[in-house]
């Protein structure tokens, strides 16, 4: 879908995890919409820089680890050489392995927490001090439905995806009086590479039947709900959680 509407021109949009999947799609819709882009991900993210600039957009592609601090300030740092200021930020980033309990390890539970949780607060303290002096920012943590799912195997990814909502509910009482905003975007189990990688054709089948909407969820179906809350439009929705996982939390 493309969009004539440049609700985002004159911002700086930065987006973590953008390499692909859910980040890649959301990159490339607020670049649609008038934004400048920092894509930020593990490995480079040649191909979403690349669609951004054939557009016509601006765009910069960071790499990061997000889950570790020096990084995360090392993006911070870059941004305000090269931009001078952050207006929204995304935190996309996130890892899902499955692990029984009986089979979860207390490396893989930190690395889990890390990534998924430990991040979005680093990137948050990387780019608030190119945000706060306009008085005017948007924050988006991505959480996830599978927080009201009977799925096995996923409690140190689902205590990291309570967390998210718990960190956006406390952060945006925090950044109420600078006109920032911090919002949860939970995605239903969304056809992403990472995603077919880890389920069978059955497993998705399944999902796609459990919700109102009997289909699987795309990267494309995220970009809407977040460019809306990206915006100003979205001016007086704080602290809240938007499950945009095609009625399955209902």
């Amino acid at each position: 879908m493309t969009t004539t509407f440049q609700t985002h021109a004159g911002r700086v949009a930065v987006v973590t995890g953008a390499g692909r999947g859910i980040g890649q799609a959301v990159a490339l819709g607020l670049g649609e919409r008038g934004a400048t882009v920092v894509a930020v991900d593990l490995q480079h993210p040649q191909e979403t820089i690349e669609h951004l600039t054939a557009a016509g957009r601006t765009a910069i592609g960071l790499t990061a680890d997000v889950s570790d601090p020096e990084q995360t300030a090392a993006v911070g740092t870059e941004i305000e050489r090269r931009l001078g200021r952050a207006d929204i930020l995304v935190n996309n980033a996130g890892i899902f392995p499955f692990r029984d309990i009986d089979e979860l390890d207390y490396e893989t539970w930190r690395r889990v927490l890390a990534v998924n949780l430990d991040s979005q607060f680093l990137m948050v303290k990387a780019v608030l001090p190119n945000m706060k002096p306009s008085g005017w920012g948007r924050i988006v943590n991505l959480t996830s439905n599978s927080i009201v799912t009977a799925a096995p195997g996923l409690s140190h990814y689902m205590a990291s995806k309570m967390g998210n909502i718990g960190f956006s509910r406390g952060l945006a009482n925090d950044l109420a009086p600078y006109g920032i905003t911090v919002n949860a975007v939970g995605p239903t189990l969304t056809i992403t590479p990472g995603v077919l990688q880890a389920h069978p054709p059955e497993a998705l089948a399944a999902a796609a039947q459990a919700q109102a909407i009997k289909r699987n969820g795309l990267p494309a179906d995220l970009v809407g709900t977040i460019a809306f809350l990206t915006s100003d439009d979205a001016a007086f929705i704080t602290g809240q959680t938007v499950m945009a996982d095609g009625g399955y939390a209902r």
